[in-house]
């Protein structure tokens, strides 16, 4: 036990000789010089309660006293800062602190480099990465910043913003925001606030220009002002957006605006770890030295917090320079030839100084330059100003795990709001009710959108009001560049939603913004139904042309009248008329004129004769007929299958390419909107041709869909629409359909005004609705089950009915057979008269006789297959 009492008095005897042997090296003393403002009190409070803390830590300074050497500066006033600097010098410091302005800083700067003593900076440097002589910044690099900045815009999605600035100087701390401009889908507008402009007419001019985003950039004190008269104006709502620049917009009361639900974002430099130990600094100067007389919570300035740590930084580094040298600090006078011996050794032991302050971790490169530090992220909420995330050199912008909580602010704002929603008169998307005259506010309409609005009020909790567009337009641009319809009551933030059958186009995304889509299609052609081709009587012989057939009775009779003159000429169709007497000197030959045609047709038919040729010459015939006539009738049957069994429509179009092709037939889209825009910005040669010729004719275009159907029904005219509208007529006229397939791909979405925080909360529920299948139900009952929807096309329908072959396809086949009945018939008669007047010297009473008495065999007799011969004329006349 004595051993470890001994042990202990040698270590504590021990530490007191080293610290004794560090403060020996340095004056009881030592002065720290400050150039301020004068009219900075908290700043100078802050210097003095950093001095107060060292001198109370014996840690750092032990048995030595840290005094500071303060002078005010009159702003402005180079001579007088000049004066105050060698004043300070004659008196015996370590180094300079300050001063905060700019023109005062750059002094001090030349004069420290000058005599080789350290100098503390306190605001940004716009050029980076220079070296700045014995000078180190605390305050972040317009560089870093900028950086900053340009990732929170990054972050937040801002295409299109203005930037308010006061000097010149901040548009090189925003160069990084302007460097975003170099994507041209970024729009960036200036505005300078000038000395004694008006903060209304300003922010009344960024209106009007329909811009929801301002990047603001003016002194802290006036930003307050600013927004009590943005507020003024109607630019502080929901829909705005703000990035302030200023790390000190912690210090402004903001309560007057925390309940607009306006989106303010700024950058905060003061460590939010500190908190309670920098809140309330208040000083009173008494019996020669300043003392703390409160502490009333007051939010500290960044200037305040970056004074007291470069107090800090100063008393660190004399600690670490005293243990390796004796500090001989000394009067310098400014026109002395001779710097400081000890301020590049102090100014090389302050860089690498490494410490954690009222400003964050604090670190320098070999520049003096200020780096590897962190900003915390700032937003307005109903509270208050919360810290949501932070951005530091390393990783860029690191959101907390309450922000996402955060989002649930939105959700809550939405639950107790009437949101007010724009919408036009287009069904099924939107109509009136009958009567409605006698209904009002919402009851008066009915629809696809009325359920959807519906169905989101319902899982969003928010209430809404409905009421029609002014002008009757969905939203487009005229030649001033100045839109119409409900884009324009959106931007003039007339309403919160517009909800119809609005297409989502980049032009109108980079006006308002777009929910995602809750129907896709695309642009389609509607045409009036063309008429069926009823079949005509002889459509058998429609497989074949006109000159085939011709062809084909040509090469009957040809082949007919060769088979005779072969037959003829050669020995081998020549047979003995007796078969029984094969030397008999009486031939005959088969192939008579009558008999060659008979063999040809009967060939023709596939039915065959009882005739077959005998010499090689007549079959080699034979065979190549019969070739030829397989080869025809197989061809004519299988297509006789397809023009019996497929009715034919007579569409003069097809397709859009068809449309492009001809010009007969007008064609012609609404005269404001998506589709107008799409043939217009069109790549595709086909659309471009359509889009010359639509321009050549101004009446093809319609003001409204209602207007192009009923030029559709009139006839020889095309209407380029939405594929889902056209579903919708075609579905309860069916005297209408659908021409080809979709010429594009676009969705409908629901569009709210530029910054508006209700777009992804609503995203989200329609994606919920998409996911649920209530979309689909909708669509089901708006286009199919309400209000008629009973037409089905061919196209769609595949009913076995399709295949049955009526009279009108097959009719002219019986009249065919019936007229070749009637011809024979005709034949016959003519032949039973002719024989009849070869036999009978009395014509007439010999042909009635005749007549008579076949009619009776016929009638009685009908078994007889043979008969004797009554005249010996008959005979010689068959002989």
């Amino acid at each position: 036990m004595a051993s470890f009492c001994n042990t202990t008095i040698y270590i504590q005897v021990g530490v007191m000789c080293v610290l004794f042997s560090f403060a020996s090296n340095l004056p009881s003393v030592v002065n720290l010089g400050g150039l301020l403002n004068d009219d900075d009190k908290e700043v100078e409070n802050a210097f003095q309660h950093g001095v107060d803390e060292i001198n109370e830590d014996s840690s750092i300074l032990p048995t030595k006293q840290l005094s500071m050497r303060l002078s005010k500066l009159k702003p402005q006033d180079t001579f007088h800062t000049f004066q105050a600097a060698c004043q300070q010098l004659s008196s015996g410091i370590i180094g300079f602190i300050g001063p905060t302005t700019l023109p005062s800083s750059s002094l001090i700067q030349s004069v420290s480099t000058s005599i080789e003593i350290p100098h503390v900076r306190l605001q940004s440097d716009y050029i980076a990465n220079v070296p700045n002589g014995f000078s180190l910044n605390l305050h972040p690099s317009s560089e870093l910043l900028s950086k900053a900045f340009r990732d929170i815009l990054d972050t937040r999605g801002w295409m299109s913003y203005t930037i308010v600035y006061e000097s010149n100087e901040a548009l090189i701390k925003l160069k990084k925001l302007l460097e975003r401009d170099t994507n041209k889908s970024v729009k960036i507008s200036f505005r300078q606030l000038k000395p004694g402009m008006s903060y209304k007419k300003l922010a009344k001019d960024i209106g009007k220009q329909g811009e929801a985003n301002i990047v603001l950039d003016i002194s802290t004190w006036k930003i307050k002002e600013f927004f009590k008269q943005a507020q003024d104006i109607g630019m502080m709502t929901e829909y705005h957006s703000y990035l302030v620049t200023s790390l000190d917009l912690h210090t402004v009361d903001l309560r007057e605006f925390q309940r607009g639900r306006t989106n303010i974002t700024a950058f905060r430099l003061v460590s939010s770890d500190h908190e309670k130990e920098r809140q309330g600094w208040e000083w009173a100067y008494e019996g020669g030295q300043y003392k703390k007389v409160s502490q009333q919570k007051k939010t500290l300035k960044t200037k305040a917090a970056l004074v007291h740590d470069a107090v800090k930084m100063f008393a660190l580094s004399l600690h670490n320079m005293s243990s390796d040298i004796t500090v001989r600090i000394q009067s310098i006078f400014c026109d002395s030839p001779e710097p400081w011996t000890h301020g590049n050794h102090l100014l090389n032991i302050m860089k690498e100084t490494k410490f954690k302050g009222l400003t964050g971790f604090v670190e320098f490169d070999q520049n003096g330059t200020r780096t590897n530090f962190s900003l915390d992220i700032l937003e307005l909420k109903e509270e208050g100003l919360r810290k949501v995330g932070t951005w530091n050199t390393q990783f860029g912008i690191q959101f907390s795990t309450k922000y996402e909580k955060l989002v649930g602010d939105v959700l809550r704002q939405l639950r107790n709001r009437t949101l007010e929603v724009v919408t036009i008169i287009n069904p099924p998307y939107m109509m009136m009710k009958e009567p409605a005259e006698q209904l009002t506010g919402n009851d008066q309409f009915e629809g696809y959108c009325l359920d959807l609005l519906e169905e989101l009020s319902k899982r969003l909790g928010f209430k809404y009001k409905i009421h029609q567009v002014r002008d009757g337009s969905h939203g487009s641009k005229n030649e001033h560049d100045e839109w119409n319809g409900m884009i324009r009551e959106l931007i003039n933030k007339e309403a919160d939603l517009a909800l119809a059958d609005l297409t989502i186009t980049y032009e109108r995304e980079e006006a308002v913004d777009f929910t995602m889509p809750f129907m896709n299609l695309g642009i389609s052609i509607l045409f009036r139904t063309p008429t069926k081709n009823v079949p005509k009587l002889f459509s058998f012989l429609s497989p074949l042309s006109l000159e085939v057939w011709m062809y084909m009775a040509t090469t009957y009779l040809g082949v007919s009248l060769l088979f005779f003159l072969l037959a003829r000429l050669t020995p081998y169709e020549w047979v003995p008329s007796n078969s029984c007497n094969p030397d008999s000197n009486v031939l005959e030959n088969q192939f008579s004129l009558s008999n060659s045609f008979w063999f040809t047709i009967g060939s023709l038919m596939q039915q065959g004769t009882e005739i077959a040729p005998k010499a090689i010459s007549t079959r080699v015939v034979a065979i190549m007929w019969w070739f030829f006539t397989l080869i025809m009738i197989s061809s004519y049957t299988a297509n006789l299958a397809a023009f019996l069994t497929v009715q034919r429509m007579e569409s003069p179009i097809e397709s859009a390419n068809d449309l492009a092709k001809q010009s007969s037939i007008q064609y012609g889209c609404l005269k404001f909107g998506s589709t107008k825009a799409f043939f217009k910005e069109s790549n595709i040669e086909s659309y471009k041709t359509m889009w010359r010729v639509m321009q050549s004719q101004p009446t093809v275009f319609t003001e409204s869909n209602l207007e192009g159907v009923e030029r559709v029904l009139r006839g020889n005219y095309a209407y380029l629409m939405e594929s889902a509208s056209i579903e919708y007529i075609t579905a309860r006229n069916c005297e209408l359909e659908q021409i080809d397939g979709l010429l594009d791909s676009k969705g409908y979405g629901i569009a709210t005004p530029k910054g508006s925080p209700y777009r992804t909360p609503i995203s989200n529920a329609i994606l919920e609705l998409q996911e649920d299948g209530i979309l689909y139900l909708l669509k089901e009952k708006w286009w199919f089950r309400k209000y008629g929807g009973h037409c089905k096309h061919e196209e769609t329908s595949h009913s076995a009915s399709t295949n049955e072959l009526g009279l009108a396809n097959v009719g002219g086949v019986f009249v065919v057979l019936l007229t070749g009945l009637g011809l024979a018939c005709m034949i016959s008669m003519i032949e039973f008269i002719l024989k009849t007047r070869r036999s009978s010297r009395n014509e007439r009473d010999s042909v009635l006789l005749d007549f008579q008495r076949k009619a009776r065999r016929i009638g009685f007799r009908c078994g007889l297959t043979s008969h004797r011969a009554e005249t010996s004329s008959w005979k010689q006349s068959r002989d």
